[in-house]
Formats: C-alpha cells, sequence, structure tokens
C-alpha cells in the first residue's frame, strides 16, 4: 500500500479524493493546503488526516504527494516534494517554463525519485482505441488534423477564476495538456510550432453566484490562441484554444490519414464516441473494446454522464515503482507537453516559429487488461 498525500485542497482536490479508493495500492493518508481550514474540510469530508504543508512533507507514512496548488506555485512545491525524499505527482500543468521542468527533472535524477504529471485522461477507452486503431494501420500514416477546445471562460462557474486569466493560465495552459498529450500519445513528439495569440477584451466579470458576483478581473494572458503543430513524423495539426466564443462546430480532434480519418472526443474525458472513415469517405461508429475507463461514472455539470478516472496516472505510477518500469504519465511527456505549450505561447508574441529542444517517446498503450489490474474490482 502506497501511502499518498495531498497538498492543495481546492476544486480538484474532491475529484481525487472520491477517486483514489477506486486504484489499487493507494491510500490517501492526509491533506494540506495553506489555508488549514481547507485541509480541515476535505480531512472532513473524506476522512485524510489535515496537516500543515511542512507535517504533511515530513510525515512518515507518505511515499507519493500529490500536488494540486495553483499552476504558478506548481515549480516551488514539487520540489520541496522531491527535496523531502518523496516520489511527486502535479497536476497539469506540470510547470510554466521548460527551466523548470528540467531543474526539477535533474533533482528527481540525483535523488532517484519520480515524478508523474496529470493528465491522464489519455487512458480512457475512447482515446485508446484511437490508438489502436492507428497503431493497426487503419487509417494509415496521420499526416494532418485539427484540434479544437472553444468556449467563453471560467469566470460563468468557478467562484475564484482569477488565476486561470494571469500568465500561467489561459486556455492553452489549462485546458492544452488534454489535447497536446493525446496528440503526442497518438502521433508522437512535436517538432516545432507556430501561433497567432490575442485576447478579446481586458478584463472579465465573474458570474458565478456568490460574494464575488460582479467583480471585474484582469486579463493578462491569450485568451484566443491558433496554433500550427509539425510533428516529427510529417503530420502537421492545426490546434485552437480560446475562451472567446460562445458557440462553435468544430469537432475535438479529427486525424487525416494516408487510408483515411479519424474523429476523436474530448480528450478532457476518458470515453466519447470515435469515429471512422476509410478511402469510401463513408464515415461510421469505430467498435470499441470494452475498456474499464470507459464505463460512466459520474454526471457532468452539462447532466451527461461520463467516465471520470482522474487519479488513473497517480495509481499507474504507484505500480511502475513497485515493479521498476517507466510510468506512462512521466516527467519526459509532461516537459515536453509544457514546452509545446508555452512554445505556442512565445510564438504568438515573437512571430515567429520556434523549434522543440525536448522530446518524448509515446508513452506506452493501456490496453484494457493493463488497466484493469489498475482497480480494486
Amino acid at each position: 500500500m502506497i501511502g499518498v498525500g495531498i497538498i492543495g485542497c481546492g476544486n480538484i482536490s474532491a475529484a481525487y479524493l472520491r477517486l483514489a479508493p477506486l486504484f489499487k495500492g493507494l491510500e490517501v493518508r492526509a491533506v494540506a493546503d495553506m489555508n488549514m481550514t481547507a485541509a480541515q474540510a476535505r480531512s472532513k469530508e473524506f476522512g485524510p488526516r489535515a496537516l500543515s504543508v511542512e507535517d504533511l512533507l515530513a510525515a512518515n507514512d507518505i511515499d507519493i504527494v500529490v500536488n494540486l496548488t495553483i499552476p504558478d506555485a506548481h515549480f516551488a512545491v514539487t520540489k520541496a516534494i522531491l527535496k523531502a525524499g518523496k516520489h511527486a505527482y502535479s497536476e497539469k500543468p506540470f510547470v510554466l517554463t521548460i527551466e523548470e521542468g528540467k531543474e526539477l527533472r535533474d533533482l528527481a535524477a540525483k535523488s532517484g525519485l519520480r515524478v508523474g504529471s496529470a493528465p491522464d485522461t489519455f487512458f480512457g477507452g475512447a482515446h485508446q482505441a484511437a490508438r489502436a486503431a492507428i497503431d493497426s494501420g487503419r487509417v494509415g500514416e496521420i499526416t494532418a488534423g485539427t484540434a479544437h477546445v472553444l468556449s467563453h471562460g471560467m469566470e460563468h462557474w468557478h467562484p475564484n477564476p482569477d488565476f486561470f486569466f494571469l500568465p500561467g493560465g489561459g486556455p492553452m495552459l489549462d485546458l492544452g495538456p488534454y489535447y497536446v498529450t493525446n496528440l503526442i500519445q497518438l502521433i508522437g513528439p512535436v517538432k516545432r510550432v507556430a501561433a497567432l495569440t490575442s485576447a478579446a477584451t481586458p478584463t472579465r466579470t465573474i458570474s458565478t453566484p456568490g460574494p464575488r458576483r460582479g467583480d471585474a478581473i484582469p486579463v493578462k494572458t491569450p485568451t484566443n490562441i491558433h496554433a500550427l503543430l509539425e510533428f516529427f513524423n510529417g503530420a502537421t495539426i492545426t490546434l485552437s484554444t480560446s475562451w472567446d466564443v460562445w458557440a462553435h462546430r468544430h469537432g475535438n480532434m479529427e486525424l487525416y490519414g494516408t487510408e483515411g480519418s479519424l474523429f476523436v472526443p474530448d480528450p478532457n474525458w476518458f470515453s466519447g464516441r470515435v469515429d471512422i472513415a476509410g478511402r469510401d469517405g463513408k464515415i461510421r461508429e469505430l467498435k470499441q473494446r470494452a475498456h474499464p475507463f470507459a464505463v460512466p461514472n459520474m454526471k457532468s455539470g452539462d447532466g451527461v454522464m461520463r467516465a471520470n478516472y482522474r487519479t488513473a496516472g497517480l495509481a499507474e505510477m504507484a505500480q511502475a515503482i513497485a515493479h521498476d518500469r517507466v510510468h506512462r504519465c512521466s516527467l519526459e511527456l509532461a516537459l515536453h507537453a509544457v514546452e509545446v505549450m508555452t512554445a505556442v505561447l512565445r510564438s504568438g508574441d515573437t512571430g515567429q516559429f520556434v523549434s522543440m529542444t525536448t522530446t518524448c517517446e509515446r508513452p506506452a498503450a493501456l490496453p484494457a487488461s493493463e488497466a484493469r489490474k489498475l482497480l480494486k474490482k
């Protein structure tokens, strides 16, 4: 049994605390937050003891610490976890600069510790079905595609959305990790990027019911990003992330191959319909093999039953540590995704193509048989 501690008791912590009991070998034993009241509230709701950050890092029964702090704190907190001699698993984005990521990589290597990072949604049955279709050659070699995540922002549902609109936030670094990571696991690493970026308004108004309703918050990062990604295999993908869109008809992800096309659902979720077309151009549903991470287990905000198995990446990392093998939500994968996203933003600033300085292997596929080994039932 791996003892798990959580630092950061905001909105996302509830998902980890609720879903961790589904997985073998994990026991969340303590939670911490700079705001002790928040830690005590999660302790009362889910059971793990509430500690200060310092006491959690010093606790002898904690082996892996999950970093659920705001993005701007990810680097400092993960560094503190490693310096405390514990493995670290971070919520996305892993870090905000490539330099931060490299420092954590070097520290982890020196201390013999593991670092993992969300997203783990590419473990989902839909995305593994798409992976299997590509790997088996059903659509030939992927040469092009599109990916879109477009909405009108976070101020309509989040009670404290300020950080989403500051440097380190924005749709590219907040939602881009799901799309970029899934593209890497489907196609491989990225070679270079180019982008145009903008922001529709200098402020946003909070419309979430509550004491801050009507507050104006500043926008200090691009909220409308349109990027071109060139992959090492030669594929070229258009990636658009925006919080300046009220409605659209774009699909989440379409991949075009030499033998057909593949239509992939939202990589922010584990399940969804995958469609495929061959040379005849007829689009039909791809029959997916039964996969444990495709079974709906929660109702989303729009009232739809969806599959949500966040914490799967943490559980898979714990098993990888136990069996001394590479974990799928690896530091190398997360670091490459961060470089892709920050390079997109830099290209938007400079108007120039930006080449990658990092690369990574595609994470191993996660077939149903291996996914089942992560679950208690």
